[in-house]
């Protein structure tokens, strides 16, 4: 079986996102163990583009592509991982993240661009989309058992949305259960200690960064 395992790797790395799916399907089809299909092909294959991403070796697009490339193939995992018995931790060890722009706001490149960062340092990322308001976040957080909501806003008429996630959490007694960051052009370190979110990032790579320090 370590043959299909190789080649979905591949499949990452290159971006290749018809192939990924393909060989998806290869795998329902041949009742090839899904979890271990995970592990050994798109696991091992976005580590190594993330590895590739830290030295140099790969760039934005290659990671945008090789996440794009994961997400479309394991979806069409996802009902054999269900079934897996005890699937649910067995290769997201790392945590959880839902990730979503705020209410108002229809901009969607950082927050993507965070993504795909986040899912080739081998994060589970939940990505709710634009426009979305604090009770989206709550509802997929519950749904994922995530343990860390990230909102971002690209506009100073938006960036209120962030504060009243907070709120929403603070007024539901749940902020105890997620951690919450925040980023966008118009944010600051300063705004965040204001609405009392948990972290801020500025680019990509610090949300990455800022991920692993919450959830180490």
């Amino acid at each position: 079986m370590s043959a299909i395992y190789d080649e979905i790797k591949e499949a990452i790395i290159d971006g290749d996102e018809d192939l990924a799916v393909e060989l998806a399907e290869r795998v329902v089809e041949e009742k090839v163990d899904a979890v271990e299909a995970v592990q050994n092909g798109f696991i091992k294959g976005i580590e190594e583009v993330g590895k590739n991403w830290l030295n140099g070796e790969a760039f934005l697009p290659d990671v945008m592509m090789a996440a794009d490339a994961m997400s479309a193939g394991m979806e069409i995992l996802e009902p054999a991982l269900a079934a897996a018995e005890g699937d649910d931790n067995s290769y997201e060890d790392k945590g959880k993240i839902v990730l979503g722009t705020v209410e108002g706001d229809i901009h969607d490149i950082g927050k993507n661009i965070v993504s795909a960062l986040l899912t080739a340092a081998g994060y589970k990322v939940y990505d709710i989309g634009i426009d979305k308001k604090a009770e989206d976040f709550i509802e997929k957080a519950k749904e994922v058992d995530a343990k860390i909501i990230a909102a971002s806003a690209l506009l100073t008429t938006t960036m209120p949305a962030q504060s009243v996630l907070v709120n929403y959490l603070n007024e539901n007694n749940l902020h105890g259960q997620y951690k919450v960051i925040i980023g966008g052009g118009p944010t600051s370190q300063k705004w965040a200690d204001e609405i009392g979110a948990d972290g801020w990032a500025e680019t990509a790579d610090e949300a990455v960064q800022l991920c692993q320090q919450l959830l180490s």
